[in-house]
C-alpha cells in the first residue's frame, strides 16, 4: 500500500460496491413507482395505492441518505473527541480550542503528536483552512479508516 501523503490522502468515492446494490434497489423502486402512478393515474383507478407506492420509494430514498449524512457526521464526532482527547493528553490536561471549527480538527488528524499542538494553535491563530492545515503538516500521519 502506497504511503500517504497530502496528494493522495483524499478517497472520492461516491458508493462502495455494496452501496451499488443498494442505491440501484431503491432508485428502481422510485422508477417503478413514478411509472406506476403515471399509469394509475391515466387509467383513473388504484392513483391510491400507486401514490402510496410512489410516498414509499421516496421514503426509502430519504432514509438511504439521512442515513448516510448521519454516518459520517458521527465519525466527525468521533474524530473530534479522540483528537480532543490527544491534546489533552500531549498538553497535560488541556482540552481544544473552542474556536476550532470540526473541518479544522478533522484535517488535525493528520499531524503526528510532535506537529500537532503547534498546529493547532496556528489554526485558531490563522484561521487556516482545513486545506492550510494539510499542507502545513511535515510528517503526515496516515488514516486510513475514514469512510
Amino acid at each position: 500500500m502506497e504511503t500517504q501523503n497530502f496528494q493522495n490522502h483524499s478517497k472520492f468515492r461516491i458508493l462502495t460496491p455494496n452501496q451499488y446494490i443498494i442505491y440501484g434497489s431503491i432508485i428502481s423502486l422510485n422508477i417503478l413507482a413514478i411509472t406506476n402512478l403515471c399509469h394509475a393515474l391515466m387509467a383513473n383507478s388504484g392513483r391510491m395505492y400507486a401514490l402510496l407506492f410512489f410516498l414509499a420509494g421516496l421514503g426509502l430514498l430519504s432514509v438511504y441518505f439521512f442515513t448516510r449524512f448521519l454516518t459520517i457526521k458521527l465519525q466527525d464526532r468521533v474524530i473530534r473527541a479522540e483528537e480532543n482527547f490527544r491534546h489533552f493528553v500531549l498538553t497535560t490536561g488541556k482540552p481544544l480550542d473552542k474556536n476550532l471549527k470540526i473541518n479544522q480538527i478533522v484535517a488535525l488528524r493528520f499531524a503526528p503528536d510532535e506537529e500537532f499542538v503547534a498546529l493547532a494553535e496556528r489554526a485558531v491563530k490563522e484561521n487556516l483552512t482545513s486545506s492550510d492545515i494539510k499542507k502545513a503538516v511535515k510528517n503526515w500521519r496516515a488514516d486510513n479508516n475514514r469512510i
